[in-house]
Formats: structure tokens, sequence, C-alpha cells
């Protein structure tokens, strides 16, 4: 791992090389946009298409760098109180009826004490603005897409000012910004006043040799004709009309299983019975019968060996 020293790396070298030291395999236009965000302290957003790595980027910066990973999972009806803070309501009316009991009778003072740090509870947002001896957590806001779009508005403040303005209590604001990464799965636009706080990146399916990297990288136990012939059975199968193709997260999911099964090749029965951790649509697992899997098999055989 390196040393907070190293912190934010001195080149686009140096940060292919520390993510790919913690086993993600970068091309060179995303090492450059992702070094780009370090040196500039800038949000980076990524968009692409599910399972292509775009979450693993920020899990393996916060890794390789050592830092704490503070993770938003969007969804839909996500509000301010799930991702930045809400006040602990029951602690607080325990605490106003304790101070009556006790005889005080000053309103202000009580309203002072219960909205109180003591009484705030922090949610990712928040927490990822406090002080961390570690240095600034890696905060992965991770498919933004999957929220309203109203809820974009609660990030502006965050992602420019890297603050947040609470009424009862003031305003908190990062004495060192956290690195920020967000991830769209594009169903949806993000509104162009998020975009213009953040730098962008468009995280595309791998080639063949760079998927054959990733897999080396993280799953270094995989026979290295297996790795070729799972990589290159992938990338025909990306070809192919599916309502839904199969991202890297599945290469590996499916080199892992095969591993499982003591295999060292894949024969047509083999895909067939383990087609399942590569597609999740029962459409496309109809569309990809024995016929198409003994073509594309075919088609991995004569690819597998030009892949470097």
């Amino acid at each position: 791992m390196p040393d907070r020293a190293s912190f934010p790396p001195p080149s686009i070298d140096a940060t292919q090389t520390l993510l790919t030291g913690a086993g993600y395999v970068p091309d060179r236009a995303l090492a450059t946009v992702l070094h780009l965000a370090l040196r500039m302290g800038r949000p980076l957003l990524l968009e692409g298409e599910a399972g292509v790595g775009k979450t693993e980027v920020a899990r393996t910066l916060a890794r390789a760098l050592g830092r704490r990973l503070i993770r938003l999972q969007c969804y839909e009806g996500l509000d301010l109180a799930g991702a930045a803070y809400e006040w602990n309501y029951p602690a607080q009316m325990i605490a106003i009826r304790l101070a009556e009991a006790a005889g005080e009778s000053d309103k202000a003072e009580i309203a002072s004490g219960v909205f109180s740090e003591r009484y705030l509870q922090r949610r990712p947002l928040l927490e990822a603005l406090m002080p961390d001896p570690a240095g600034p957590p890696v905060l992965l806001i991770d498919e933004l897409d999957r929220t309203d779009e109203a809820f974009e508005a609660f990030l502006l403040e965050v992602l420019s000012d890297f603050q947040i303005s609470i009424p009862e209590l003031g305003t908190v604001k990062a004495e060192h910004p956290p690195i920020i990464i967000l991830t769209s799965n594009r169903t949806r636009e993000i509104h162009d006043a998020l975009k213009r706080r953040c730098l962008y990146h468009w995280v595309d399916y791998p080639s063949a040799e760079r998927e054959l990297e990733i897999l080396r990288a993280r799953l270094p136990q995989v026979p290295q004709a297996l790795s070729r012939q799972v990589v290159a059975f992938v990338q025909a199968l990306r070809r192919e009309d599916l309502f839904k193709v199969p991202g890297v997260a599945e290469t590996l999911d499916w080199a892992a299983a095969l591993v499982e099964l003591d295999a060292v090749a894949v024969d047509p029965a083999l895909a067939q019975d383990t087609l399942g951790v590569l597609l999740k649509y029962q459409d496309d697992i109809a569309r990809t019968d024995a016929a198409a899997i003994s073509r594309l098999l075919d088609e991995a055989r004569h690819a597998a060996g030009r892949i470097a």
C-alpha cells in the first residue's frame, strides 16, 4: 500500500500503477480522468452499463490508499434523512422530559441542548465530511440514477463546497474534502447542474486483452488456457442480440464457478449448465441454445489464441 505522502499520485502512470497494484486494471483514459480528479480535488462521475467495474474503482481506490470507504447506495425515495443526517427524536424527547422533571424551564436552553451533535445521527454524506486520522475517506455515491431527480439537489452543496447546512445546528464543512466517486447506469439522464460539478468518464466493456488482464489480476488461480477461453467466449457472447450482455463481474463469477467445478476447459455441456452465471434473463438464456453455444465456443477457440 502506498503511504500518505504519495497522495495524490504524481502522474497518470502512478495512478494506473496504484489501481493495478490493488487488483483493478484501468485503461489509460480512466487512469487519466481519475488522476485529474484526485489532483484537482473534483468529484468523478462514472457512467456505463451495469457490471463494467464502476463501483470497483471506488473500492479499489480506498483499498490502495488505505482510506475508509463510505458508500451511499442510492434508491428511489432516498431523502436527506437517509443520505445526510437525521435527529434522534426519541433521545431528544427523553432529554426534554428529564429537563422538565429537573425543574428546568428555559425553553431556549433546552432546545439548544437537544439540537446539538449529541443527538445528530450521521448518514453517509455527513459522515464523509468528518475528520479521519487515516485521511479523507472515499465517498461512493452508487447508482445515482436510481434516485429521484429532486434528490440530486441535495448533493450540489456537498459536491461543490464539501459542506452540509443543518438549519438547527449550522454548516458542517469538511476540513479536508473526501474523494468523491459517483456512478450511474444511465437509466435516466443526470442533471447538468450536477454534472458540471464533476469530471466525467464513460466506462465501457473492456477489450479482450484488458479483460484477460483483469481476470489474471483478480483470479490468478484460474489456469491460463481456461482464462483465455472464458474471456474469448464472453467477448463473443457480448456480440449476440441479448437483453443484457454479461459484464466483467459476470466474467469473474463464471471463471470462479468453472474453477469450483474443477474445469480445465469449457465444453458445450458445461457452458449450457453454467449459463445462469453469465446471463440473468430467461429470454437471453433461452435464446442461447445448444447451437448458439457451439458456435460461440468455435469463435472463442479461434479468438483465444490471439488474445495477448
